[in-house]
C-alpha cells in the first residue's frame, strides 16, 4: 500500500512485452517518465445489478490524471505478482471488496504522452458495501446514458475513455 497523498516513485515494476512476458523490472518513475517501458496493470469495472458502473475519482495528488474519473479499480502489478493476485490485492486495498467474481475482458495496450500499459481489464456485478480507500477520492455508480453525455469532456481519464469505447460497449 502506498503512502496517503502521494505515490511511491521508487516502487518497482515488471517491464514485459505486448504477451505479458517479464522482460526486466523498473520504478514507477521511470515508468512514467515518458520511456513508454511498458508495465502491466490491472483494471476492474463494478457494475451493479441495475447496469450503472462505478467509477472512483482520482485524487489530486496522483502522478497521472489528478482529479479525474477512472475506472473503478485500476493499479499496477507489482514485481513477482501474478495478474490475479494484482486484481485481488487492488480491488480490496481500493474498494474494500474481497466477494466478487471476475470475468477477464480482452489485455491491450494503452499509450498516453508519458508511459505505456499492458491493460488487462476485468468485470463483474457487486450489490455489497464499496468503502473507498484513501488512494481514492471516493466514487459513485454512474448510469450508462450519463457516461455516454460526459464522454469527451475532459471529466473521465483518457485511458477509461478508451477502454468504454474498445471493451465495456463492445460487451453490451
Amino acid at each position: 500500500m502506498i503512502a496517503e497523498g502521494k505515490d511511491n516513485s521508487q516502487e518497482l515494476f515488471p517491464v514485459v512485452d505486448e504477451e505479458g512476458n517479464i522482460l526486466s523490472a523498473a520504478t514507477r518513475g521511470e515508468c512514467h517518465s515518458g520511456s513508454m517501458l511498458l508495465h502491466p496493470v490491472v483494471h476492474l469495472h463494478v457494475f451493479n445489478s441495475q447496469g450503472e458502473l462505478y467509477l472512483q475519482k482520482r485524487p489530486a495528488w496522483k502522478d497521472i490524471q489528478p482529479d479525474k474519473w477512472d475506472t473503478a479499480v485500476g493499479g499496477h502489478v507489482d514485481l513477482g505478482e501474478n495478474i490475479q493476485e494484482a486484481l485481488r490485492r487492488e480491488v480490496q486495498e481500493e474498494l474494500g471488496i474481497t466477494d466478487f467474481n471476475p470475468q477477464a475482458l480482452p489485455h491491450y495496450v494503452f499509450q498516453s504522452d508519458r508511459e505505456r500499459e499492458l491493460v488487462f481489464p476485468f468485470r463483474t456485478v457487486y450489490d455489497g458495501n464499496i468503502t473507498p480507500s484513501k488512494e481514492t477520492d471516493g466514487g459513485r455508480f454512474w448510469s450508462i446514458p450519463e457516461i455516454e453525455a460526459s464522454l469527451g469532456k475532459g471529466i473521465f481519464t483518457p485511458n477509461f475513455e478508451s477502454e468504454y469505447q474498445r471493451v465495456i460497449k463492445s460487451e453490451e
